[in-house]
């Protein structure tokens, strides 16, 4: 009891120095759990990143809701969907969006160029489905289904597996066991599948695509910040950051295969 005392009181000192002292990163660098792993791993130990109510509590932290609420905000000027629908997929895209420690702007972006019209059921020509255009030939495992569900209709089951995609490519392992940093048209361009443009051959456009949607349409998300700016993050942002679960699919792998 003492010692999970003392590692609680150890880790709000590490949050409010890093809140106090970290300058924003790109959506490239590894989560605030990775880097407690590397630094403090006797208090990284006591954060299970399996642990639902850890989830549950950064969900009613004041920094969720106001995320929570830009989002949301973003989704409805768009009328496509109802105010439910909207926090819905809010709720889901920002819990993600920390779990995962990719920023919300990036997710919206991917979001309205894959799916616009917020159709959970859409299915593409090759079979990408959802919010998020999953492919399920390749995402679809065994070991990812445990973890993240199978229905990828479900707007929360597809949030989950197309954010977690991002996250493969944003935040890539090394050997090492850590994380590198990939420029986010990189990341962007694996998401898609477009590695050398022989299937889509204007696939390479689909970065500028997903930044032309987050400077126009991610008024609250962004609140004023350029492009850059805003697809940045707090180190804080990846508290809950989730382990990558053991037998994903390759790095070569998309997300929407044009």
């Amino acid at each position: 009891m003492l010692r999970s005392l003392a590692a609680i009181v150890v880790l709000v000192g590490i949050i409010i120095f890093a809140v106090q002292h970290t300058k924003p990163v790109y959506a490239t660098r590894g989560t605030l759990a990775e880097e407690l792993r590397r630094n403090a791993p006797g208090v990284a130990a006591t954060l299970g990143a399996d642990d639902t109510s850890q989830v549950g509590r950064l969900m009613a932290s004041p920094e969720f809701q106001q995320q929570k609420r830009a989002f949301f905000e973003d989704v409805m000027r768009l009328k496509q969907v109802d105010s439910a629908r909207a926090d819905s997929i809010a709720t889901y895209a920002v819990r993600e969006a920390y779990v995962r420690g990719i920023s919300p702007a990036i997710i919206f972006g991917v979001m309205l160029t894959e799916n616009a019209r917020f159709i959970s059921a859409a299915t593409s020509n090759v079979g990408a489905v959802g919010l998020m255009q999953v492919y399920p030939k390749v995402w679809l495992t065994k070991t990812l289904k445990a973890s993240l569900g199978e229905d990828l209709a479900s707007d929360s089951t597809n949030v989950k597996y197309g954010v977690f995609i991002l996250s493969q490519y944003f935040n890539p392992r090394t050997k090492s066991g850590g994380t590198k940093t990939v420029p986010w048209t990189t990341a962007l361009l694996h998401y898609n599948g477009c590695v050398k443009g022989t299937n889509t051959p204007r696939c390479h456009t689909y970065p500028s695509k997903v930044k032309n949607f987050v400077e126009q349409q991610a008024t609250s998300i962004c609140n004023g910040k350029g492009f850059y700016e805003c697809i940045a993050k707090p180190f804080i942002a990846g508290l809950f950051g989730a382990e990558e679960p053991s037998g994903t699919a390759s790095k070569s792998s998309s997300g929407a295969v044009p």
